[in-house]
């Protein structure tokens, strides 16, 4: 059985007494701050909550932000990566340049400054022949490639280019057995050949005699008397002499002072005239991914 007075103040009376009290606690509130432990209090139970509601936005801003910063590092990782390679390029033949004012000549007219004009490229293939020391670059005669091109790594003489494709050219390394490259050594001027062995490590000077003056650790420069490679690019480093009584020459080992078998980038230079425009055309008979088996 309900009871017959059941009905309690009106909506309105509710609503104005409300405002009263929420008015009389912010007066209270404000001038005399009674309310400031009720407040933190409440803001503490309620803090799970808030935090709880917040998480998604907060989850999406910071999931931007990292991935946007990764973005930004990865690109100035790439550029300052270019960058050091341009300039190690340009700088590697400071020791020739040293050697050449102890001796004091004219450097100012010389062909050892690197040229304005050069291109890095990538490597994207390696010829698993393990007779062959071939590379191949994503670069070809769409970008200005030519045959006979010098072809650097940041530390010193890569190889030269032997054949070239539209999109990609074929390096031939300076240790394939092949190959031969005029050096001369950095200290007193002495010229000579070296051989590749074959071996991504290792050179040989088959071509100076017991009495040559030459000693472990000498620094192998490029004397510029094959007409591909520019005077004064490091080569390699003499790492064992042996002189046998009664031989005419001295067996001789150098290492490359490019880091061959770690190579991912290469410089391609422009030091010097291309050769005829029959070989600086690309030759359609063969695909971009075919490696070559001609001689430099």
């Amino acid at each position: 059985m309900k009871p017959i007075f059941t009905q309690g103040p009106s909506i309105r009376i509710r609503v104005l007494l409300a405002v009263v009290v929420s008015l009389a606690l912010m007066i209270v509130d404000h001038r005399q701050h009674h309310l400031e432990a009720v407040r933190s209090l409440l803001s503490t139970i309620t803090y799970p909550l808030q935090y709880v509601a917040n998480m998604p936005i907060a989850v999406g801003y910071w999931a931007s932000e990292a991935f946007a910063t990764r973005a930004r590092l990865q690109e100035e990782n790439r550029e300052l990566h270019r960058e050091n390679l341009l300039l190690q390029g340009r700088q590697q033949k400071l020791a020739a340049l040293e050697a050449e004012n102890m001796r004091l000549r004219d450097l100012l007219d010389s062909s050892f400054k690197l040229g304005d004009r050069v291109l890095i490229a990538e490597l994207i293939a390696v010829d698993m022949d393990p007779y062959r020391q071939l590379v191949l670059l994503n670069k070809g005669s769409s970008s200005g490639i030519y045959k006979g091109q010098p072809v650097l790594h940041a530390n010193a003489v890569m190889g030269q280019v032997v054949h070239v494709n539209r999109f990609t050219a074929s390096v031939l390394m300076i240790t394939d057995a092949s190959h031969a490259l005029p050096i001369q050594v950095n200290r007193n001027g002495l010229r000579t050949v070296a051989i590749g062995t074959g071996r991504n490590d290792e050179l040989e000077l088959p071509n100076l005699p017991n009495n040559a003056d030459i000693e472990v650790g000498d620094l192998l420069v490029t004397s510029g008397l094959g007409g591909r490679f520019p005077a004064g690019y490091p080569v390699a480093t003499v790492t064992s002499i042996r002189r046998e009584p009664g031989e005419p020459f001295a067996l001789i080992k150098a290492q490359p002072s490019a880091h061959l078998e770690r190579a991912r980038e290469a410089l391609l230079v422009w030091t010097l005239s291309p050769p005829g425009q029959d070989e600086a055309e690309p030759q359609h008979d063969q695909t971009d991914a075919e490696m070559p088996g001609e001689e430099p």
